[in-house]
């Protein structure tokens, strides 16, 4: 199985990029990953919804065929770290590909959401799309030492 992150834009700001590079290192040391970014529309349109509608295009485009698409979106299911860890075990055993949604600046475009076998919540905060992508490689990398038994989580268990 190889875990895509499909994202709109690049991490610009050094830390969040420099975190970003840390857990996709530590990620790939057990777990196939492939990051996807498709360009940014702010640039291109006046309006949200030209930008939805633009980046809407463009990350339907860049989502592997097979695989299966999940949107990560303040209104989706949320899961605590070890139900997350649970997720990721199950489509590991599904052998399936799996690509990890994230939209830009303005959110994701309905078609994307319609496109999803689902979505998920790493907060009902709003947060720059480019902190999100920190949270869900941190998270990734969280439920790959939850499965192993690794003492990286430190939460409580369920």
């Amino acid at each position: 199985m190889v875990l895509y992150l499909v994202a709109v834009g690049r991490v610009r700001d050094a830390a969040f990029s420099a975190a970003c590079d840390e857990y996709i290192t530590r990620i790939r040391r057990t777990q196939r990953l492939e990051l996807k970014e498709v360009r940014e529309a702010g640039r291109r349109a006046r309006d949200a919804s030209t930008v939805l509608r633009l980046e809407g295009d463009a990350l339907l485009e860049a989502i592997p065929e097979g695989s299966r698409p999940f949107a990560l979106t303040r209104g989706g299911r949320s899961c605590t770290s070890e139900q997350f860890a649970r997720q990721l075990s199950a489509w590991q055993h599904d052998a399936r590909d799996v690509a990890l949604i994230i939209g830009g600046a303005h959110g994701l475009d309905q078609r994307v959401l319609d496109r999803a076998e689902g979505t998920l919540s790493l907060s009902r905060l709003t947060m720059p799309h480019e902190l999100s992508r920190v949270v869900l490689t941190e998270q990734l990398y969280r439920a790959l030492t939850i499965l192993r038994g690794e003492p990286y989580h430190k939460g409580s268990h369920e």
